[in-house]
């Protein structure tokens, strides 16, 4: 017999977004790895909060909502509000009920700048972390480094002298004509108007440069979880001293790391050794500061067929998390987000290696 295509609408609903998400659904596994961090977290958001007041946003429900957004790579926080407002997995995930009111997307934003201020992306970081450790997935022993360029939010267009005189108004105020022919741009003497602490970079000879920061990454070898994370204005230098940086906070004595080629450099090798670290960089062709006493060894080649794993991280929060071109400005948001975004994807990382909550 066939159906009547009518939809009736029903005065009471007795089944919760909990029955209708599946047991078995990939997003279960990291709910409970992300409610176990952020409950190490309450003494640091009550500390944000003042005691009196109206009710703001819950921050663990920010947080898991910024965690949908990387996952789903939701490019804004306004399509993040309309999908919170008809999809019923995002509320569940969330912990909102059907008939909760989902928040302005302006509202949001402001709360989520509290968070920003009170450096809770490291905190998160560092929260899931330590599940890592109680899973016994850290070696602590051998790591890998590595930098990436991370184009900013801003217009080669924007990027303009300093000291240049006011001229005539642009053609077009929204997209003007800009000739750069024959003019030698440097950030010692150019500033972008849109976002001043990004920096023209580019990747390597014959590539395009591009208004971009760098982010630093520090991945342990054994299961590919990062360690540590950081992001700096994109200098000539800045992926050296950053990998010191992460090395110091992170790889104990007696540790490892592997490196490519552009870290073969006298100051870096010397400095990592300084900390008591083998430095496993790739050699130069010619002028490498690293021999036999280093290459001789099989752990070396190791290390060296390990760099790749860094790679996936970096790819992996391009085309997911959407980092591929920065939506917001300044190195100080900015790595807020790229923290928050190897956070998660340590969470998808610990849900498939099986990691379970003490």
């Amino acid at each position: 017999m066939r159906g009547d295509d009518e939809q009736t609408s029903h005065l009471f609903s007795y089944v919760s977004p909990e029955q209708r998400v599946p047991a078995d659904h990939p997003l279960r596994a990291i709910r409970a790895l992300t409610d176990e961090a952020l409950r190490s977290l309450s003494p640091r958001f009550a500390g944000l909060y003042a005691k009196t007041g109206r009710p703001s946003i819950p921050p663990e429900q920010l947080l898991r909502a910024l965690v949908l957004q990387v996952l789903y790579t939701v490019r804004s926080e306004r399509l993040l509000m309309e999908e919170l407002n008809y999809n019923l997995l995002f509320r569940w995930f969330v912990g909102l009920n059907m008939d909760d009111a989902v928040w302005h997307p302006t509202t949001f934003t402001k709360n989520r700048d509290r968070l920003l201020a009170g450096e809770v992306a490291a905190a998160f970081f560092d929260a899931v972390r330590a599940q890592t450790r109680t899973a016994g997935l850290l070696s602590d022993e051998h790591f890998t480094v590595d930098g990436t360029q991370l184009e900013a939010w801003a217009s080669l267009k924007s990027f303009q002298r300093v000291d240049a005189a006011p001229g005539e108004p642009p053609d077009d105020p929204g997209n003007p004509t800009v000739n750069f022919h024959g003019e030698s741009r440097r950030n010692d003497t150019h500033q972008s108007t849109t976002d001043g602490e990004a920096m023209l970079h580019k990747k390597g000879k014959g590539k395009e440069a591009k208004l971009a920061y760098l982010g630093h990454v520090l991945l342990d070898n054994r299961d590919g979880l990062v360690a540590n994370v950081c992001v700096t204005h994109a200098t000539g230098t800045a992926e050296r001293e950053a990998a010191v940086i992460l090395l110091e906070a992170s790889a104990p004595p007696g540790s490892t790391v592997g490196a490519d080629k552009g870290y073969d450099v006298a100051s870096f090798v010397a400095a990592v050794r300084g900390l008591d670290v083998t430095p496993h960089v790739a050699q130069k062709a010619r002028w490498s500061a690293i021999d036999g006493r280093t290459t001789r060894h099989p752990g070396y080649a190791v290390s060296g067929r390990k760099r790749k794993l860094v790679e996936q991280v970096f790819g992996w929060m391009k085309t997911v998390g959407g980092l591929h071109t920065l939506r917001h400005r300044g190195v100080e948001r900015v790595d807020w987000t790229v923290t928050f975004a190897a956070t998660v994807y340590n969470l998808v990382r610990l849900r498939n290696l099986g990691a379970t909550c003490p």
